[in-house]
């Protein structure tokens, strides 16, 4: 009787919609994950629409080696390519420890405040060794990381000359499709040549130290003739005296260089990154520089001299790339690297018989 009554009790009422005992977020999750790389439209339409998970999937695939991947993020970039060029694009370097990533915060958080959506391509060195690399960038810039208006790509500078990533231009590619109106890429900074970010960026800013002993020691000329602006970090670790110094030594300094492309005289000024004050400051400077280079036609020159420089790039790469996956080739590479190594032929005459046979190989395809 009892049971009947309990049987009763548990009747489901018509007409109330149950809910689904599945989590159908995590299940449309599980299916998207389980479909693996997806279409180039695919791809582009979450570009487009800010999903900065399929922007980072997108890059991965661009920063991949694998040769299923390259057909794929080619035609990426090309639906990119037309919406892209419409940002502000800010080459950032200086030494390990002079605040890079805080200044970048600092900033950033800034710009997405006032409206702005900002990407950080943030390079990572790369071991020599291990080829591994740290991507501690989202752990330093722990506020913007979590900033809906900011995306940022730590990436490995596997080597890179100037510490750039070698996928780094097509990435800007993307994040300007996706509407980041402000690029930010951060170089290593470890004394290397920083012409391969400068030859992707439309400003240049050098971070120092201010205090830091003699300052003009810390000058390296290369990088010196790159910069439009100078910025002293961390000026709230100094005193007043010791920064006045700093900022006229440098200012100095950069007088001494002869006069850019682009006609605007460097400038030095100083921040607090931590305290937040003179970001204002550095920001106005940035924007003076881009009103500035506009007006005298540098800006778009630039733009165009860059792009040159890519392709020019590109097809090094590319030349490269046939040259040493050819597989006659490789097997004889090992042979020559003997005979260099043992004295037996000079380097110099090694690879001008390696290129000779690798033009032979393609003469016989040729006839073919």
């Amino acid at each position: 009787m009892m049971e009947g009554t309990v049987g009763s009790k548990l009747k489901v009422l018509e007409g109330v919609e149950q809910p689904s005992s599945l989590n159908t977020e995590i299940i449309n999750k599980l299916k998207k994950k389980k479909k693996g790389i997806l279409s180039d439209k695919e791809y582009f339409d979450g570009i487009i629409k800010s999903d900065r998970s399929i922007l980072a999937q997108a890059i991965t695939l661009i920063e991949s080696n694998k040769k299923e991947h390259l057909d794929i993020s080619s035609k990426i970039i090309s639906r990119c390519l037309p919406l892209s060029g419409k940002s502000l694009r800010v080459g950032i370097t200086g030494v390990p420890g002079v605040g890079k990533s805080t200044f970048i915060e600092a900033l950033g958080k800034k710009l997405t405040l006032a409206g702005n959506k900002v990407a950080v391509l943030a390079v990572d060195p790369s071991s020599d060794k291990s080829k591994g690399s740290i991507l501690g960038d989202k752990t330093r810039m722990s506020e913007l990381a979590t900033d809906n208006n900011a995306f940022i790509r730590p990436s490995p500078s596997s080597g890179t000359l100037g510490g750039v990533a070698r996928k780094t231009r097509e990435t800007v590619i993307l994040c300007e499709a996706a509407g980041y109106n402000i690029v930010f890429i951060e170089t290593v900074g470890v004394g290397q040549s920083e012409t391969t970010v400068h030859s992707m960026v439309d400003v240049f800013l050098l971070l120092m130290l201010p205090g830091a002993g003699d300052e003009l020691q810390g000058i390296k000329r290369g990088i010196m003739e790159l910069t439009d602006i100078l910025v002293l970090n961390k000026s709230d670790e100094c005193s007043i005296d010791k920064l006045n110094t700093a900022v006229s030594n440098y200012q100095n300094a950069l007088h001494l260089f002869p006069p850019d492309e682009s006609e605007w005289t460097p400038v030095v000024t100083q921040c607090s990154s931590i305290q937040g004050s003179g970001i204002e400051e550095v920001w106005s400077l940035i924007n003076n520089f881009i009103t500035f280079t506009k007006n005298n036609g540098f800006f778009e020159n630039n733009r165009m001299k860059q792009s040159k420089y890519w392709f020019s790039e590109s097809l090094n790469n590319e030349i490269k790339n046939l040259f040493y996956s050819n597989p006659v080739i490789k097997k004889k590479i090992h042979d020559f690297e003997n005979k260099v190594a043992h004295n037996l032929i000079n380097p110099f005459d090694a690879a001008i018989q390696l290129l000779n046979e690798y033009r032979d190989i393609l003469s016989s395809k040729t006839i073919e």
